[in-house]
């Protein structure tokens, strides 16, 4: 970035206004640049599907976009005898949820890209943007940045639900919009869709990667009634012998208080992680409570679930603390920890035995005691050790993978914040 670049942005950020800039109510701006209504670019479609000629129901996901309800639930949520209210929702139509989440703090606003004609929950808003908008893509990448949120959040009304956005239909159009000159925007979207595609090839590769792991995954341990894998390393030939995982690991029990300078870690299904990372805040300053010891190498696992799935996580972070009710454990004798998980995480059986765990209430415990006596197969120490090498090659690759995803993102959002802006100019 040039020098002239960097003193505008600096000077912008600070609140002067540079020479071909204009102070608007959505911001310092260029002053070719103009501010619109939405309502004078989008006309609002009211269209319900009271014939019942459609039947495929979409949902606005704040993180997929507009989705098919199929996908998203994995399961049809909407009928024919309740889509009759429903809005109609045809190709290149936005859509605004007001649902909100940490990905979408005021709801996503999501264009439609399905050629097929379907219906949405009269929950949600529809409209379709001018001719002369429509597919230049300006408009949707602006719709994927934050610089609308602050409008959003001054004409809210959070009385009833605080998981939703409660907004009027003319406060939603009255929403100021920055609208560059014809060329510019072209050329903005053309930026922007760019790393939209590197960060879609990232995620393809670590899908694919994720699936080959669990195609190695589902050859190298030995299927239901076996003793012998498919796939093996040269050499091994000898039967994996059945034991229960009280006889292959040895539990923790090492406990102190947050004085003693650990972090708190939090144990999830995407692995182990520092607790003020995964809930944005650290939830206990006390110094009275008292906690497990999750050495480096050692594992443990959230105890309580939803749905009777449970992920253990190997601690590849430093020494931390973790709440008293997590187990935390090691391999016993020459036994492979990394192997035992691995093999644990990736089981059928696994599952079905966790949801023998329920009894009474919503959620299933698995304590320590009752893991101990999940049976599972395993070969000799040196095969546990190759195997499970192998497998933690192939979630490292996945790790490195995800951190240059995290890295495009992180481009896209600094490209967002220069160019949807006008603090970089693409003329």
């Amino acid at each position: 970035m040039n020098e002239s670049n960097k003193k505008r942005i600096a000077d912008i950020n600070s609140g002067i206004i540079p020479e071909g800039y204009k102070k608007t109510k959505v911001g310092i701006l260029p002053v070719e640049w103009k501010t619109v209504r939405l309502k004078t670019i989008s006309k609002h479609s009211t269209e319900k599907n009271k014939d019942l000629k459609y039947h495929e129901t979409y949902t606005n996901s704040a993180t997929q976009g507009i989705i098919k309800q199929t996908d998203y639930f994995d399961k049809q949520i909407s009928n024919n005898e309740n889509i009759d209210g429903y809005y109609i929702v045809r190709q290149n139509d936005y859509v605004y949820n007001p649902r909100i989440s940490v990905s979408a703090p005021c709801g996503p606003i999501s264009k439609s890209h399905f050629v097929e004609t379907g219906v949405m929950s009269p929950l949600y808003t529809v409209f379709r943007l001018n001719d002369e908008y429509e597919d230049n893509g300006y408009i949707e990448h602006y719709f994927k940045s934050p610089f609308w949120y602050r409008y959003m959040s001054s004409v809210a009304n959070y009385g009833a639900r605080h998981d939703r956005m409660n907004i009027t239909n003319d406060d939603l159009f009255n929403m100021p919009i920055p609208i560059p000159p014809l060329p510019e925007q072209q050329k903005i979207a053309e930026i922007l869709s760019t790393q939209d595609k590197l960060i879609e090839l990232q995620e393809k590769k670590i899908e694919q990667l994720k699936e080959l792991k669990k195609a190695y995954l589902q050859k190298m341990f030995p299927k239901k009634g076996s003793k012998y894998p498919e796939l093996r390393f040269k050499g091994f030939t000898d039967a994996w012998e059945q034991r229960k995982v009280g006889e292959l690991t040895v539990e923790s029990s090492e406990y102190t208080t947050l004085e003693a300078g650990f972090p708190l870690l939090t144990s999830s299904r995407n692995g182990l992680m520092y607790q003020n990372e995964y809930r944005g805040k650290q939830t206990t300053d006390s110094t009275e409570t008292m906690f497990s010891i999750v050495p480096l190498g050692a594992c443990t696992y959230r105890h309580m679930s939803d749905d009777d799935v449970f992920h253990l996580n190997v601690n590849r972070l430093e020494k931390g603390l973790v709440s008293r009710e997590y187990p935390v454990f090691y391999a016993s004798d020459d036994n492979n920890l990394d192997f035992i998980v691995q093999q644990i995480n990736s089981s059928a059986e696994f599952r079905s035995f966790c949801a023998e765990q329920k009894k009474g209430g919503t959620r299933t415990r698995l304590y320590y005691k009752n893991l101990c006596e999940f049976q599972m197969l395993i070969p000799n120490t040196e095969e546990q050790e190759k195997i499970a090498t192998f497998l933690l090659t192939l979630d490292t690759l996945i790790t490195l993978h995800q951190r240059k995803l995290e890295q495009e993102k992180e481009k896209k959002k600094a490209l967002m914040q220069l160019l949807l802006t006008g603090k970089v100019r693409c003329i």
